[in-house]
């Protein structure tokens, strides 16, 4: 439970220390949290904010921290020097580090007698999943959303909105937790979409704007029109973890192909309409398993959510 409390003030603070990510650690002593804490925008690494909170009843503490401390001088010294500094006796961790620049912290400690364990948690891993992606395949995390009938179509005719208030104020709120928003150029032609986030809070800024084409590209939206790949590759290098795709099932069929895709949101109206433009493509090269699905109520609406590669 002590782990799931470091989850808990990661999630809690996540974006905070954005582009780096969130952590969150509960220091364990005589079976009594301690001390706690987040990463810190700009500050501190999480374990040394809940080691300064426990003092010197971090002395033979356990240490549950989301990630794996880290091990090398970035903005601020190692983690594993603090923990070591603290005379902790065990660390528990939820997730690997996947940077190679960062990584090796467990190591370290376990080779200064300190007891390691991960538990390798998905909801651990998932608190940073845009980052652990960027970091890893060198392309940003890729949501595909789309807004459904019962029967998968993405069109009610006579009708300018699939899905009900909630749900389209759920997708702002999305907007505005990723670092770009893209469509395909049909879509981007006719329908002209803002692709911003609205009447919702906005921390990291306005997204970045996308159209994938190898047309023009409406005003006020960035053109890209090399191969996806590629695309996503320059893209990663210029800072963007998280793209949300809300074009149609062309766009959708190109990055599903391409095996591009890591999640995917479709928020389900109680509608049937029987025929029309659907979602997903007819046909994939070869079967995807999903993993990780869940729904939950937005409104009258359902939100399907499943990840087609696990964080």
């Amino acid at each position: 439970m002590t782990l799931a409390r470091a989850v808990e003030l990661a999630r809690a603070a996540r974006d905070r220390a954005y582009p780096k990510p969130t952590v969150g650690a509960v220091v364990l002593s005589d079976g009594e949290v301690v001390g706690e804490g987040a990463t810190e925008a700009g500050g501190r690494h999480a374990e040394v904010v809940a080691l300064a909170a426990a003092g010197e009843r971090a002395h033979d503490s356990t240490l549950y921290v989301s990630l794996e401390p880290c091990n090398h001088h970035g903005t601020t010294p190692p983690c594993t020097d603090a923990i070591l500094a603290a005379g902790v006796a065990r660390v528990v961790y939820g997730a690997s580090d996947p940077n190679s620049k960062a990584a090796g912290g467990a190591a370290r400690l376990r080779a200064e007698g300190v007891d390691v364990e991960l538990v390798d948690s998905f909801e651990a891993r998932a608190v940073n999943e845009a980052w652990r992606t960027w970091v890893a395949k060198r392309r940003p995390f890729v949501i595909y959303k789309a807004a459904v009938t019962l029967d998968g179509r993405v069109t009610v005719p006579g009708e300018r909105w699939v899905t009900g208030e909630e749900s389209r104020r759920a997708v702002h709120e999305l907007r505005a937790q990723v670092d770009a928003v893209a469509v395909g150029g049909g879509t981007a032609r006719a329908d002209s979409p803002r692709l911003d986030a609205r009447d919702v809070a906005t921390p990291r800024g306005q997204p970045r704007r996308i159209v994938f084409s190898k047309g023009p590209a409406p005003e006020g939206l960035e053109l890209r029109s090399g191969s996806i790949d590629d695309e996503l590759r320059a893209l990663a290098a210029d800072g963007v973890q998280s793209l949300l795709l809300e074009g149609g099932p062309t766009l959708a069929a190109s990055f599903l192909e391409a095996d591009l895709v890591d999640k995917i949101l479709l928020f389900t109206a109680p509608t049937l309409v029987g025929a029309g433009p659907t979602a997903l493509p007819a046909s994939l090269p070869s079967p995807r398993t999903l993993v990780r699905l869940s729904t939950r109520q937005v409104g009258e609406d359902v939100l399907l959510e499943a990840y087609v590669h696990d964080p």
